[in-house]
């Protein structure tokens, strides 16, 4: 489905200014409703971030109210909601011009739907439908995932997995660079739905086994383990209380990759990694966000 079509409704930006620290929990409740999220810096000298969101006018407010309730309740931060109209397709173009090509390391470079096809085969190309994939391409998190894929590319994974796969990004760049099959996860029947057909946009269907299901708990998780790679994008506090089934899911000499964590937050998701035997080999920077790549020893 196009992203016109799909936004033909009017639609509303809602936002709310929070500190850095905060700024995961309130991303992530508001991409429980949002086609996009976005974060923008408020004031740079105090560390505040404006987290701001589009949606369909009366979409999913019940939802909505519940994930920003539960992100006020984790971080003790009362930010307030604001609301302002948004013109369909005014957003559109402005979605399309905040969404050029994006190169990332050496290897990868993902386009929207929008852009005419390349046919330059100097990188490989993940497409994603702009209005579903902004905020993704340059997202720091995204990008540094990418770039310790990059790097670690030459351990050649067979056993892959995306934990808390969003719109398979990643899933979909590890499938597209291995040639295996890679096993996709989330929480929420949205993503899960999005990761399946952008595998198909990419030609890659087969490659990418989406499921529903609850982390570690997920009987197909459960079932493929042990992982030579594994991904976890998804939140510091939630990586935290991973850890532990992370290394055990992990095969002897296997990398994960830990994402969506701020700079600041590394220590922490590092400390817990570490207590269950896992290595740090490297760190990647992009803007406030850090990426850690961990190894089980052989």
């Amino acid at each position: 489905m196009s992203a016109s079509r799909r936004h033909a409704s009017a639609l509303e930006t809602i936002s709310v200014t929070v500190a850095d620290e905060a700024v995961p929990l309130f991303e992530q409740a508001m991409l429980t409703v949002c086609t996009t999220v976005g974060i923008f810096e408020a004031n740079e000298d105090q560390n505040i971030w404006r987290v701001e969101g589009v949606k369909d006018v009366g979409h999913g407010e019940e939802e909505l109210a519940r994930a920003l309730t539960l992100a006020r309740l984790m971080t003790g931060v009362d930010a307030e909601v604001t609301r302002e109209r948004t013109e369909a397709e005014g957003w559109l173009a402005r979605t399309y011009e905040a969404f050029p090509q994006q190169d990332v390391g050496k290897r990868f470079a993902i386009r929207g739907t929008h852009l005419a096809p390349s046919h330059k085969r100097d990188r490989l190309t993940i497409t994603l439908d702009a209005g579903i994939a902004f905020g993704s391409g340059e997202h720091g998190s995204t990008r540094g995932c990418l770039r310790a894929l990059e790097d670690m590319a030459w351990r050649k994974p067979a056993r892959i997995l995306d934990m808390g796969c969003g719109s398979g990004i990643l899933a979909m760049a590890a499938a597209q660079l291995f040639h295996k099959r890679v096993l996709a996860v989330d929480i929420e029947p949205w993503s899960v739905r999005v990761a399946a057909s952008n595998a198909k946009l990419n030609f890659i269907g087969p490659l990418i086994d989406a499921r529903l299901g609850n982390g570690w708990l997920t009987p197909a998780v459960r079932a493929k383990a042990p992982y030579d790679l594994v991904f976890a994008n998804i939140l510091a506090r939630p990586l935290c209380k991973m850890a532990r089934s992370l290394a055990s899911h992990l095969a002897p000499g296997g990398t994960v990759i830990l994402a969506g964590l701020l700079t600041t937050q590394a220590r922490m998701v590092l400390a817990a990694h570490r207590r269950q035997g896992l290595v740090l080999e490297k760190q990647y920077y992009e803007g406030e966000w850090s990426t850690l790549v961990l190894r089980r020893r052989d």
